[in-house]
């Protein structure tokens, strides 16, 4: 019979604690999950983000309903269109901003159509936000491709070349 073998190697130690990474501390490693599973945080931090968004998108609303576009001297002319006399996508933008507030959709549409669209989007995506966070799911992504932003890009610029030629004189402010 053979005697038994004594191990020669010294016994395992103990994992090293884990730590966040720091720039040329070596390999990454994850942290370990704190006791009782993920920490969630409460509906009430959960809804800061996207209702201070909101609050900070109705003052501005606000500001514009309540202060005139249409009269001179409010707001700063459009710098484009001041020194070349040429409309660029967002010419029309604060008056159709300030029919907005007041309700009055064509007017809107009448001053900037692209702006209106943008407007719509925006609340379409802020509530989808609004609503994940209330639930507790996280935030809706703006994940637009290449192609995508191309796309967006070419809407804007078509829409300011249109609007600059008589036969496009309806999407003029």
């Amino acid at each position: 019979m053979d005697a038994p073998r004594t191990p020669s190697a010294p016994p395992p130690r103990a994992p090293a604690p884990v730590s966040p990474r720091l720039p040329g501390a070596g390999p990454a490693r994850s942290l370990p999950a704190p006791p009782g599973g993920p920490v969630r945080a409460s509906r009430a931090r959960r809804l800061v983000a996207p209702v201070l968004t909101l609050a900070g998108v109705a003052a501005a609303f606000a500001y514009v309903g309540a202060v005139d576009p249409n009269e001179p001297g409010h707001y700063p002319v459009c710098p484009l269109f001041r020194l070349t006399g040429v409309l660029c996508p967002g010419c029309g933008g604060l008056r159709s901003a300030h029919a907005f507030a007041h309700g009055d959709l064509v007017t809107a549409l009448g001053a900037n159509a692209l702006a209106v669209v943008g407007y719509l989007v925006f609340a379409a995506f802020a509530a989808l936000w609004l609503v994940r966070a209330f639930r507790g799911r996280p935030a809706p992504r703006l994940a637009l491709g290449r192609a995508a932003w191309w796309a967006v890009a070419v809407l804007a610029a078509g829409f300011a070349i249109v609007r600059n030629f008589p036969f496009g004189s309806a999407l003029a402010p």
